[in-house]
């Protein structure tokens, strides 16, 4: 794979109404960010609804599902939102899909849906992803697939536009790599983007990051966490080169409770 130049997404839910919404979309553009990305959460407005809206109020932001969890929608139902909010959007939709984690095993209940395995959950990924090229016709909407685990890199390899690795907060750097290398093997001649989320910029970790992540800013720190920057944009710029010239990242989503911190290294990095 060449490496690509970097390019940086936002992730933030539709939460306060449609009027701050509206708002965080036009500040990421603003801003200088490829991409909305909006989680999926059955306490959210849907993904693709408040993505809907975003591309409205922007005209060259990207937006993304970060990511659609396969057991909360039949594969051909989430082909269908993609491909439609892709037509809608004038092709600037980007289709973030993943297995779900182990807490949607009761939305997915709450949906009267199956949770399934590992191994069903993504066969159904697989499966939306051939739904989706087939709807998408000579179109193609960009997918990208949250790998977490072997059988995922290897599904996200082959059949990807992107692949952001899934991997716990305190996954050593050995790790990564390695888990890097799976992918580009996967892909083989395949020219895929290599992505990576960040939570925390700084040292002050919000409280919901915390304990979504279960550490906080000095244990991120000693373990040397891929998912934490230094709030000096050149020491982060620095670190995220360092990044991409060893594990190949180029696509970088922060945590949207950084958009404004996370600005300086963006203007510093992007498209380069």
């Amino acid at each position: 794979m060449a490496t690509k130049a970097f390019r940086f997404g936002v992730v933030a839910a539709a939460q306060g109404g449609a009027t701050q919404w509206r708002e965080t979309a036009r500040r990421a553009e603003d801003l200088g960010y490829s991409t909305l990305l909006s989680p999926d959460n059955l306490q959210l407005p849907t993904p693709t609804a408040a993505l809907a809206v975003a591309a409205a109020v922007t005209t060259e932001l990207r937006v993304g599902s970060f990511v659609l969890a396969s057991p909360l929608r039949t594969p051909r139902a989430a082909a269908w939102e993609a491909h439609s909010l892709s037509v809608l959007t004038d092709h600037r939709f980007e289709l973030g899909l993943g297995t779900g984690l182990p807490a949607m095993r009761a939305a997915a209940a709450e949906l009267g849906l199956p949770y399934g395995t590992g191994k069903e959950r993504l066969a159904q990924v697989s499966d939306t992803i051939a739904h989706l090229r087939r709807l998408d016709g000579e179109e193609h909407t960009p997918i990208l697939v949250a790998a977490g685990g072997p059988r995922a890199r290897k599904l996200a390899g082959e059949q990807a536009d992107i692949v952001t690795l899934a991997d716990p907060p305190l996954t050593s750097r050995a790790d990564f790599a390695a888990h890097a290398a799976e992918v580009r093997a996967a892909a083989g001649d395949r020219d895929v983007e290599l992505a990576t989320n960040v939570f925390v910029v700084g040292d002050e970790v919000p409280p919901w990051v915390r304990g979504f992540i279960g550490a906080d800013a000095a244990t991120l720190i000693e373990h040397e966490s891929l998912t934490i920057l230094p709030d000096d944009p050149g020491a982060a710029a620095d670190e995220l080169e360092r990044r991409r010239a060893e594990y190949g990242t180029s696509y970088v989503s922060v945590n949207g409770a950084f958009l404004e911190a996370f600005a300086p290294v963006i203007s510093r990095l992007n498209g380069r």
